[in-house]
């Protein structure tokens, strides 16, 4: 093995070996020999097969024993690059597999040098499967979306004692810990490398179809997407989160109406119930799972029972249909609100005028932590098919968020038609709804 281990792979007779023809920007990062190698790249761009490639000719380099992994916030992103991974080996080096468990997320291989390499697919949404190892190189995929702790605590000092390698991949999110990284890699630190790679640096994109994707977009979302830009707050939904915190929760008030919003839970999400008075004000929040559904149903009768027999808006989509059945029978005044893609985009786009107006008073951080934290994550992005999403990061709960939008829904209904007798001067009309 000693004299394997002088041997050096040539990552371009593999790469052509493999059918693989990285472009330009592809290129300069394969044939980087920085220890710490930080990309920051627009959708599309093409970083899922180049850091699968680059993986797996790690994995090829002669050596007694060696083991890389493959990193993400959730399982869900870390098979986008390790299933590239198996599927190029099954297709191009049968021959050379040792082994390959799917559902593990591992593969091993007989590398150049006659020994064994492993490649292991990771979630960062599990911190404690993360420790102990000793690594040879690690790949982190969508490092933007980590908690800084992960790489910090976590991954890092994996690399130590093998001298291994590390390369940091991913659409740009604000300016964190990636940003951090990335700014080291520009002259700063010679242990790092970066590169700045918007999705039309890609000779495989039409530059002509991205530039109809800005059309589509918040300037600053198509930035960070498509231009790969670090922008502090680029892809968040709601402005303000912060500014309307300042509320506290009240007690029941004879004389006010109450409105609410129910976000039923899906397998591992929260049901979660918030109640507005009219004035717009979070007055009460109850989240809680894994209830049984005639404990969830007692609970909700109560509270809007307790708040004026509050009207309560309901997802009712799929698993939620006969659920706000049985809430109905219970005496709780619900009403149904079906989602679909365009449902719910009135219900974020009614939620994210309110709050940039400041028409909305949320719970003290302290109070509610899990609202402003949901709030204050959901986000922007575009899909690898390159579809517009809102929604909550991959490893985070959107209940809060639907819970709060859904009561917002009902509350701007209700001050609408309190206003109709005396709305004022400066008041539009929209369809039959009047907005100030």
């Amino acid at each position: 093995m000693a004299e394997t281990a002088k041997r050096r792979l040539s990552k371009r007779a593999l790469f052509e070996h493999l059918g693989y023809e990285p472009h330009p920007g592809q290129r300069a990062i394969h044939d980087s020999k920085a220890p710490r190698r930080i990309v920051a790249c627009g959708v599309r761009w093409g970083k899922s097969i180049c850091a699968a490639m680059e993986g797996l000719a790690a994995a090829m380099e002669p050596a007694e024993r060696s083991i890389g992994w493959i990193v993400a916030p959730t399982y869900d992103l870390s098979e986008r690059v390790f299933n590239q991974v198996a599927v190029v080996a099954a297709s191009h080096l049968r021959h050379r597999i040792v082994s390959l468990k799917e559902n593990d997320r591992r593969l091993v291989i007989r590398n150049m040098g006659g020994g064994t390499s492993e490649i292991r697919g990771k979630s960062a949404d599990n911190p404690i499967s993360l420790l102990g190892e000793g690594l040879d190189w690690l790949i982190v995929d969508e490092a933007s979306r980590l908690k800084p702790a992960i790489w910090q605590g976590h991954l890092s000092q994996r690399l130590i004692d093998k001298h291994g390698w590390a390369l940091l991949i991913s659409t740009p999110k604000g300016k964190g810990y990636f940003y951090d990284l990335f700014r080291r890699g520009q002259g700063i630190d010679e242990a790092f490398q970066s590169w700045n790679m918007p999705s039309w640096s890609s000779p495989l994109l039409d530059r002509e179809m991205i530039e109809q994707e800005r059309d589509r977009l918040p300037e600053r979302v198509f930035r960070q997407e498509f231009g790969a830009e670090f922008i502090e707050g680029s892809g968040s939904v709601f402005r303000n989160v912060r500014e309307c915190a300042v509320g506290t929760f009240s007690d029941p008030d004879y004389r006010l109406e109450y409105v609410g919003g129910l976000d039923l839970a899906k397998v591992e999400d929260y049901s979660v119930l918030i109640l507005l008075d009219r004035r717009r004000r979070v007055v009460f929040v109850d989240r809680f799972h894994r209830l049984d559904w005639s404990i969830q149903v007692s609970r909700i009768r109560v509270a809007t029972q307790q708040y004026n027999d509050a009207t309560v808006l309901v997802d009712s989509t799929g698993a939620g249909e006969p659920v706000f059945e049985s809430i109905r029978q219970a005496g709780v005044q619900a009403r149904a609100y079906p989602f679909s893609q365009a449902s719910k985009a009135a219900l974020i786009n009614n939620l994210t005028l309110m709050l940039e107006r400041k028409e909305i008073v949320l719970p003290k951080p302290d109070l509610c932590p899990e609202l402003i934290e949901e709030l204050e994550a959901f986000e922007f992005s575009v899909t690898e098919a390159g579809n517009v999403r809102t929604g909550s990061p991959s490893g985070m709960h959107d209940d809060c968020v639907i819970a709060l939008a859904l009561a917002a829904w009902d509350a701007r209904n209700q001050v609408v038609g309190m206003q109709m007798a005396r709305a004022p001067a400066s008041s539009y009309v929209v369809g039959s709804r009047i907005w100030t």
